[in-house]
């Protein structure tokens, strides 16, 4: 399939409209592709597999395995090659089957006629294509309103209040029918806005309501630092988006015809899109799991994950002990609440249940909530509306029915408080004591063990340190632990080592690929370079210390002693280390264009140095090498200057690396003695 679609793009690359629009008078014919400006989307006729079938889309342009984002045609595909997309008479983006008819099988339906001369069908480089007049800016219609599987950064998913235009996703029906599926995530428009993922009319998964900050469904939702989240609840629109910061990254949302959504980020490494996020993934993300009035603990999976929340009982007792919860829970029979003596049990690390029937203020706290719903009969529960939210918790939501989809998170969720009559209040009081008394007798012997353990432990550590001190031989390694502090005896610097991050073992592996071979970038004196990507997406280098490496220790804690206090725009930065068992490394920023010397040294590559930008790294290397010699605070000697330890980052910024060899000299000193030979001949 990629083969193909590689060979598909070439012919489509050799015809193509060389701009990134389509004008009034020109048309698009099957085997033209308009690219937008940075030629990162494409917008033109495909085919999926071994159909014939023609559609009219937009997908990824520089990614080599064939990846769609936008089908216009999608339920009306063209039997043949001879598809035609062009504006019709009043304005419209139409696609049509031949040069010769005269009815559009998909047309953009603006709903009034555009009179325009100058309008235009421009592709941007975010993959939305818009109809705009470009001379006064004005938008008649764009892509982004009508998604169709794809979720795309900046794109929004909502509904406006005026014009009542819904931005929703809806799923293909397979992989090779991009056809409107049964699965649809929508904004839903009852109650406190949520958004839901149906599976024809019934609701499938629910990524709840906003919270402030995410999703209370996705508590894994990143926040900050690659994605940017925005949530908008206004009287003009109800819409959510995401961007990214870095705009080198490609991803996107997609709802699966399979009934599951997918985040994905693309690995040009391995040529692949890596999902690293998806749902529904267990059963207490199922609508509905436990019923009506009934909660999803997975922590209990292994009995049952499904309890009646308090004060209520199983529906239908048989049937949930042959695990059958889809009748829900009723109040228990000598039960009644709507008295002065009601009160409320409190449920932590809640997924709140559906808020389409739930009644919202925003303008009351949590405390006020609270006696609002004791005056109502009706009030079944509350809690707040936006526990995250910068200003901490507002709002109000209070239910008055029913109560469904709730579940239990491990360490997210928020509190939930259901109102109860007084013999329940006190069942779950006693019950409550009891479990507080025994956690604090759980908790008190953890703490006894932990301090035993803790004497025992710096015993050890001070007679091996002592067993250190009296050793011959200084070079000698061993799986102890590597105390920065004590490594690197500068009194004015620990707090500095103490702040500088430690990744574990494992992190760094599954970064590497387990070390592969593959991601090895090169090796030196130190031991060999491995390029990794964490999984926030970010991509690091990492310095791997060799047991048979010709440096050792010393050169390891110089390299990180001098690293970590240095600062500036033409020296690596470090951004932190992994000492475990018999493992040490260094983790650095990731460079792409690798070191001085593949540009000097090879024939090809040097043709890309013109005497600008050599000019442009000599500059770099001498304002590096008078940081180190005059402007920091250490005045430092790197002692293994070489073109190999000149790395490039993406705009042939040089930074000078590799400082296992360099020596710290006073501040008034300017010539000093070693007792060893370092560097490269």
């Amino acid at each position: 399939m990629k083969i193909l679609f590689v060979i598909f793009s070439f012919f489509l690359i050799q015809s193509c409209i060389s701009v990134d629009m389509i004008t009034r008078t020109e048309s698009l014919r099957d085997g033209d592709v308009v690219f937008s400006v940075g030629k990162k989307f494409a917008f033109g006729f495909f085919s999926l597999g071994d159909s014939k079938l023609r559609y009219v889309g937009i997908w990824y342009a520089k990614i080599s395995q064939q990846t769609i984002v936008w089908v216009a045609n999608r339920d009306h595909p063209i039997n043949d090659t001879s598809g035609v997309v062009k504006f019709s008479s009043r304005g419209d983006l139409c696609v049509y089957a031949s040069d010769n008819e005269t009815e559009p099988i998909w047309s953009t339906n603006v709903s009034a006629s555009i009179l325009e001369t100058t309008l235009v069908a421009r592709l941007s480089d975010l993959g939305n294509l818009v109809l705009l007049d470009p001379v006064s800016g004005r938008s008649f219609w764009e892509s982004f309103d009508y998604p169709t599987d794809t979720f795309l950064p900046f794109m929004r998913l909502g509904f406006t209040r005026e014009d009542g235009l819904d931005r929703f996703l809806t799923s293909w029906k397979s992989h090779e029918d991009p056809g409107s599926g049964d699965l649809m995530l929508r904004m839903e428009r009852r109650g406190f806005p949520q958004l839901i993922l149906y599976k024809g009319v019934n609701p499938w998964w629910r990524m709840g309501s906003w919270t402030g900050h995410r999703w209370s469904g996705v508590p894994e939702m990143p926040i900050g630092y690659i994605f940017n989240n925005s949530f908008v609840d206004n009287e003009d629109e109800v819409s959510f988006t995401y961007g990214v910061t870095d705009a080198s990254v490609a991803t996107r949302t997609m709802v699966n015809e399979t009934g599951t959504m997918h985040r994905f980020t693309w690995i040009e490494r391995d040529k692949r899109w890596n999902d690293f996020w998806s749902v529904p993934k267990e059963q207490c993300d199922n609508y509905a799991h436990c019923g009506p009035n009934g909660y999803c603990d997975p922590t209990r999976s292994k009995t049952f994950e499904c309890t009646c929340l308090p004060g209520f009982e199983p529906m239908i007792p048989r049937h949930w002990f042959l695990r059958d919860s889809s009748g829900g829970c009723t109040k228990k029979n000598n039960s009644s609440i709507c008295s002065e003596k009601d009160g409320f049990v409190k449920l932590n690390h809640v997924k709140i249940p559906d808020t389409s029937d739930a009644s919202v203020d925003m303008n009351i706290t949590l405390k006020d909530c609270k006696q609002r719903c004791l005056k109502n009969c009706s009030c079944v529960a509350y809690a707040s509306a936006y526990y995250e939210s910068k200003r901490g918790a507002i709002g109000c939501l209070t239910w008055h029915g029913a109560m469904t989809d709730t579940r239990t998170y491990l360490n997210s969720g928020q509190d939930f408080y259901i109102r109860v009559d007084k013999e329940e209040l006190a069942r779950w009081n006693r019950n409550g004591l009891s479990g507080k008394r025994r956690v604090l007798m759980i908790l008190i012997s953890l703490i006894a063990a932990v301090m035993l353990l803790m004497v025992i432990l710096f015993c050890f550590v001070r007679e091996r340190r002592k067993y250190n001190r009296h050793r011959s031989s200084s070079a000698t390694f061993a799986p102890v632990p590597f105390d920065f502090e004590e490594s690197f005896g500068f009194e004015q610097d620990k707090a500095r080592h103490r702040e500088l991050p430690s990744f574990d073992l494992n992190t760094i592996s599954a970064a590497t690929n387990n070390f592969s071979s593959q991601n090895k970038l090169g090796a030196g004196g130190f031991g060999p370079v491995y390029k990794g990507v964490l999984q926030n997406g970010m991509e690091i280098a990492v310095k791997r210390l060799s047991r048979n490496s010709g440096q050792g220790m010393e050169e390891f804690k110089t390299e990180v002693k001098l690293i970590s206090k240095l600062q500036h725009r033409n020296l690596v930065r470090i951004l932190g280390c992994c000492v475990e068992l018999e493992e040490k490394m260094l983790i650095y920023e990731y460079l792409p264009n690798k070191s001085l010397d593949y540009f000097i040294f090879h024939e090809e590559q040097r043709a890309e140095l013109d005497w600008p930008k050599r000019m442009k790294i000599i500059r770099g290397i001498a304002r590096g090498i008078l940081y180190l010699h005059q402007d920091s605070r250490l005045r430092i000697i790197h002692r293994d200057l070489k073109a190999s330890n000149i790395l490039l980052d993406s705009e042939m910024v040089p930074k000078i690396s590799d400082f296992g060899m360099a020596r710290i000299f006073g501040s008034n000193q300017i010539e000093g003695c070693t007792s060893r030979v370092v560097g490269t001949l």
